[in-house]
């Protein structure tokens, strides 16, 4: 496996693009596009918040048999809980199946943005954008990078990264963009994010596979608790490698299964430390636990703790927040077992040994809580199993950003 440049348009036979069509406030792009020349097994995630955005749900009808061509996004408004929410997202894919001539049912909706309002009056413009989007598609890392910034709403920068591997003696190619930066904390879902793939691999397999890549990625990091209406992940094999399909979980399928591990696992830490108003990216590394549940159980509820982020904004070294947070995780464990250090390029620090404090060096543990990404090391001492999962400090600013966010 190698990373190479292209996002989703690295595997063969994708395009993608983004446009301006005026949701957004701001003057940004705010569509876009993936397009497979030809049509293409799909599977999704989906956001487990009970309420969810109109295009989760004509996403889903679209899904049903396994097919999918195309995926069209728009920022700048969610379609959740808006008037004539769903009639919209058909819309969407209508116009997109239109302008692409291919079948309403081979289009995927996705939307991102503000709750709660219609897209009914700006619908002449999203049609106006598809249009234009259809006709200005690349097959070059330029549309993936169009296309990664048309979907981004408070994030700072486009994410989007692409692996080579080989299976069957071909060259195969999986790709994707991702978007997030607030109301992050997936729960067998995603935020959004578009994956492209040109292995051939049965529709069961490639659902299986990018379940378990996503619950060991986007479901392991948390910016701020809030799980989102609209969080969806999906993923199109079109075949066009020419390798053998995967059809069973052998070392084919392995090989695949890592790469896109690797792919989601990569996104899901850009979308960590792109937090909203972060300026840490927080790796709460489990290890020595009884289970992986366990350990994926603390980790995460160590890096979703409000107070635990708003210590490494201040960087200050008050590990007992750590131990409050395993504490109500509900996992199950011997706190009279359990090691904290706090490790980080500029060196480390053990802050804790057997549940209990250690004296240690202040102006070490400053420095060691300086750089951008901080590991938080837990060792439970009771098991063989680990986990690690991923988030950010809380600062000034995510609340500046959240208490204007419809402004």
């Amino acid at each position: 496996m190698q990373q190479i440049s292209g996002g989703v348009c690295a595997a063969q036979g994708f395009s993608a693009g983004g446009v301006r069509c005026g949701l957004k406030k701001k003057e940004q792009p705010d569509l876009a596009l993936v397009v497979s020349s030809v049509p293409a097994k799909a599977a999704a995630t989906y956001t487990r918040n009970v309420v969810q955005a109109a295009p989760i749900h004509v996403s889903k009808r679209h899904l049903a048999d396994g097919t999918l061509q195309a995926v069209i996004v728009n920022a700048g408004n969610a379609n959740a809980c808006a008037p004539d929410g769903e009639q919209n997202a058909l819309l969407m894919c209508e116009y997109t199946a239109k302008a692409l001539g291919i079948a309403t049912e081979q289009v995927a909706v996705s939307s991102t943005g503000v709750i709660g309002q219609s897209m009914t009056p700006k619908m002449g413009q999203v049609e106006a954008g598809i249009e234009a989007l259809a006709v200005s598609l690349t097959v070059d890392a330029d549309g993936s990078d169009r296309a990664a910034k048309a979907i981004m709403t408070t994030d700072l920068t486009q994410k989007e990264a692409a692996i080579a591997l080989t299976l069957g003696g071909k060259a195969v190619h999986i790709g994707g963009i991702a978007k997030g930066s607030g109301m992050i904390h997936p729960n067998m879902g995603t935020m959004l994010c578009f994956l492209t793939t040109d292995a051939a691999i049965s529709s069961d397999l490639l659902q299986q596979a990018l379940r378990r890549a996503v619950d060991v990625s986007f479901n392991r990091i948390s910016v701020d608790g809030d799980c989102s209406t609209n969080d969806f992940c999906v993923i199109l094999a079109n075949g066009l490698a020419g390798n053998a399909e995967i059809q069973a979980e052998d070392a084919e399928y392995a090989a695949f299964l890592a790469a896109l591990t690797e792919l989601c696992i990569y996104l899901a830490r850009e979308i960590a430390a792109d937090g909203e108003g972060a300026t840490h990216l927080l790796t709460c590394t489990v290890q020595n636990a009884p289970s992986e549940q366990v350990a994926t159980t603390v980790a995460k509820s160590v890096i979703g703790s409000s107070l635990v982020k708003s210590a490494f904004f201040g960087r200050d070294a008050n590990w007992g927040r750590i131990l409050c947070a395993m504490g109500y995780s509900g996992a199950e464990f011997d706190p009279e077992l359990v090691a904290v250090s706090f490790v980080s390029v500029a060196g480390e620090v053990q802050v804790c040994k057997d549940g209990r404090g250690l004296g240690f060096d202040e102006e070490l543990a400053l420095r060691v809580l300086e750089p951008h990404e901080v590991e938080i090391r837990i060792d439970m001492g009771q098991g063989s199993e680990g986990s690690v999962c991923w988030g950010c400090d809380l600062t000034y600013d995510y609340v500046k950003i959240n208490g204007s966010y419809r402004s």
